[in-house]
């Protein structure tokens, strides 16, 4: 198929809006006579609420509205929450609200509220937590899965007797928020009986079912609008805000917009699981991997969430990244008294990975590979794992596979691991264990410049150099039923509906794109509805990097119908037949005699009606084949061992996703995954006091995040994949990078300066007291 839209960089489709502040946020949003909510927070991380005392807030001048968990709808919003409860589970969950003329006001209602705490016994660690005599935080327990998650492949106890050597490492992964641009915020109004609300989302479809359930009312009567999202990244996943802010302003008549402040968003704002993950491997003396053991725990904090999803997908790196005939992964998710955890970008895979991937480089070493070579040999090949298929014949495979016997649709990860090895010169680079010297220059720890020691002590240098590599598997793409609608006018306007959110990844863009290449028109003439109950189709939340594949699909169908209408139409203006026309750059023409055509505007004109218009509703995937994509990431750093500052030199990403369906957004993209998840190795944790169960660092001043001065250089490479199974061979990209950055990074600190970091973040302190660990270890005073 010769293609002349996909893979050109067409402009996003959201552009000129955002780079002139045209956009609108759901903080933007005001309506007439609009109110300002705010909520009043749990100052416990435990505690029964007896009573809510709200008489001086709403006498408050200003005030109109105040409600509390003794007199709002008692659906649910999850299993595990409601829409306020009398029992709160982490300091900074909801207690009451109110609705008043202005923000001040609103913020003086909350003082004058009065509440009668029962104080219980709260536990913040998840290992304490499930523990048999530990307080419950909800009712069955702390085990918020209800049981642990095991699945297997082989005999992993075969396998580890086949080895000629077993390793185990223990990994620490803490809690540490997505910190978006733009904080959550709602918007509700009501016009009779009937709700219309904005907010924050990624799937205004899953809103208007839960905001509905929770409000003890027929979906019908509510409509959700997702507006321009300012980062989205999973962790706003959150439809408690949205029916509390319609309880609001249906108790007040009026409508009422909350929005989070920036403490709130770090405090009450999903986070990424806080984990610990215990990984065991077998090889033999030549390399072969034998067998594969992890068990994880995971703090999924105060309410369940996206934990079971968070689960499953921190175990595929173990299951499936590896050719191994024997695996086995093992979770518990346990609720804790802290921030609620969530589906942060790229859920689980980046906790899963730096555990399997910073073990894995100690597996080559201890059989005297380099790690390249090492992952050549063993990395899991286009025909999948050993073993036989369990799945029936006709069932869509699951992109997170256990089982063996089923290969991929496409497997570019050797291609990934030559390209980027290439390109990062690995195999011309001087190893660290033979030249660690990086130069005199001492490495910032504040973005501040430091003094020069090098005119005093030329000799030496604390500054050591190290290289490292990861590799990586993701899901590809296929998600929840996908639906698509596009319609041509008889003026030839095409207008696509869709019913997922841009959440600032470019999904209108590369969606249009998709459509404009099968009706042979341009993305620019291609109309995005999406993310508006009233008007588009059903959709799942934007995640999972589904969006390109799954609804992509539906849209190449959906398109694909309104080509043949529309060849049809030519067929009869242009008399020819239908399967000797052909569509592209705006017009139908024959095949076989290209300047015999029709531009579609004319053809458009022959309709009878209106419009030609299809719908597509499917179920994303393959019976046949694994979906999945890969990489492999290379890096380089410096390490000052005085300070313990780790900085990035260089750093190289190969990626295999299929055919890139806009590159200069696809680049945006990968090179956005590494620089959020360089935060996540090197800097960013959400502190809790241990005492209170108070966030500690709730704003930027102390929660650090990287700037635009701690990012590297980043080489992006895309291996020359087209997967058959995808839409017009497109796989998942946005989450893809994630997992690889820290490992990656792990590994080149060891190359470095000889340790081996099993905690994250790398920062100065972590990485200083692993080197006065070593050193104490080498005088014979301490022990590994």
């Amino acid at each position: 198929m010769t293609l002349s839209i996909v893979g050109k960089s067409a402009l996003r489709k959201d552009l000129r809006e955002k780079v002139t502040g045209q956009a609108r946020f759901s903080a933007d949003l005001k309506l007439p006579d609009m109110l300002y909510g705010r909520i009043l927070r749990s100052p416990h991380p435990h505690a029964n609420v007896l009573k809510v005392d709200t008489s001086q807030a709403i006498q408050l001048p200003g005030v109109f509205a105040v409600v509390t968990p003794f007199d709002v709808p008692q659906g649910r919003i999850a299993p595990d929450i409601g829409i306020l409860d009398t029992r709160v589970r982490f300091v900074g969950d909801e207690v009451a609200a109110v609705a008043a003329t202005d923000d001040d006001t609103a913020i003086r209602a909350l003082a004058l509220i009065r509440v009668e705490y029962q104080i219980l016994p709260f536990v913040l660690d998840p290992e304490q937590a499930l523990l048999p005599d530990a307080v419950a935080i909800h009712d069955g327990g702390n085990l918020a899965t209800g049981q642990p998650l095991s699945l297997e492949r082989g005999d992993v106890a075969l396998g580890f007797d086949e080895a000629d050597l077993v390793l185990e490492e223990e990994y620490r992964i803490p809690t540490h928020s997505a910190s978006p641009m733009e904080p959550r915020a709602a918007l509700a109004s009501w016009k009779n009986d009937s709700l219309t609300i904005w907010k924050s989302t990624r799937g205004v479809h899953v809103d208007r079912q839960t905001i509905a359930k929770a409000l003890e009312i027929p979906p019908e009567r509510v409509r959700v609008v997702g507006p321009f999202l300012g980062g989205g990244f999973g962790n706003k996943d959150d439809s408690r805000l949205g029916a509390i802010t319609a309880v609001l302003a249906q108790r007040a008549g009026k409508p009422v917009r909350i929005e989070y402040s920036r403490e709130e968003e770090f405090v009450a704002g999903r986070v990424r699981h806080a984990a610990k993950v215990k990984t065991r491997v077998g090889i033999k003396n030549d390399g072969t991997i034998t067998a594969i053991h992890t068990v994880a725990t995971l703090d999924t904090g105060a309410y369940l969430a996206s934990g079971p999803g968070v689960a499953r997908r921190t175990g595929q790196a173990s299951l499936y990244l590896y050719y191994c005939p024997n695996a086995k992964y093992e979770a518990w998710v346990a609720y804790t008294n802290r921030p609620v955890a969530g589906s942060y970008r790229a859920l689980g895979a980046p906790q899963g990975h730096f555990a399997l991937e910073t073990l894995m480089d100690r597996a080559a070493e201890a059989v005297g590979m380099d790690p390249l070579q090492f992952r050549l040999k063993n990395r899991v090949r286009p025909e999948g794992q050993p073993g036989s298929r369990i799945s029936p014949p006709d069932q869509i495979i699951d992109s997170q596979p256990v089982e063996g016997g089923i290969p991929f649709s496409s497997n570019g990860l050797e291609e990934c691991l030559l390209l980027g090895a290439e390109a990062f010169g690995w195999n011309n680079s001087v190893s660290a264990s033979e030249s660690r010297t990086g130069g005199h220059d001492p490495i910032p720890t504040t973005g501040d410049s430091t003094i020069d020691l090098s005119q005093e002590s030329a000799a030496y240098s604390p500054v050591k150099i190290g290289r490292g590599m990861s590799i990586m598997i993701y899901r590809g793409g296929p998600g929840f039923t996908s639906s698509a609608e596009i319609e041509v006018d008889n003026k030839g306007r095409v207008t696509l509906s869709i019913g997922v959110i841009d959440v600032g990844e470019g999904a209108t863009t590369v969606l249009a794109q998709i459509a404009a290449e099968v009706l042979g028109t341009s993305a620019e003439d291609v109309n995005v509805r999406s993310a508006d109950t009233l008007d588009t189709p059903d959709a799942p939340i934007t995640a999972g990097s589904t969006a390109t594949f799954s609804t992509g699909s539906a849209v190449v169908e959906a398109a694909n119908q309104v080509k043949s209408q529309l060849l049809a139409l030519a067929s009869t203006g242009m008399e020819a037949p239908i399967n000797e026309l052909d569509c592209a750059n705006g017009k139908v023409f024959v095949k076989d005699d290209p300047r015999r055509s029709m531009r579609l505007t004319e053809v458009a004109k022959l309709m009878e009606g209106d419009c030609v218009s299809a719908a597509s509703t499917i179920q994303p995937g393959s019976s046949d084949y694994i979906v999945n994509s890969f990489g492999a990431h290379f890096v380089e750093v410096a390490v000052d061992t005085d300070t313990g500052a780790v900085r990035v030199n260089r750093y190289v990403a190969a990626q295999d996703s299929g055919r890139i369906i806009n590159p200069k957004m696809a680049l945006n993209q990968v090179e956005g995954a590494i620089s959020q998840m360089l935060g996540f190795a090197l800097w960013e944790e959400l502190v809790t006091d241990p005492s209170t169960g108070v966030t500690l660092n709730a704003s930027y001043l102390q929660h650090r995040v990287p700037t635009i001065e701690d990012y590297p250089e980043i080489q992006v490479i895309f291996a020359d994949i087209v997967d058959p199974v995808g839409p017009l061979g497109a796989k998942g990209l946005g989450e893809v990078p994630c997992p690889g950055v820290a490992p990656a990074i792990a590994n080149a600190i060891y190359d470095a300066v000889g340790i081996r970091l099993n905690r994250l973040p790398m920062n100065p302190a972590n990485v200083l007291r692993a080197l006065a660990a070593r050193s104490l270890d080498s005088t014979g005073l301490g022990t590994r």
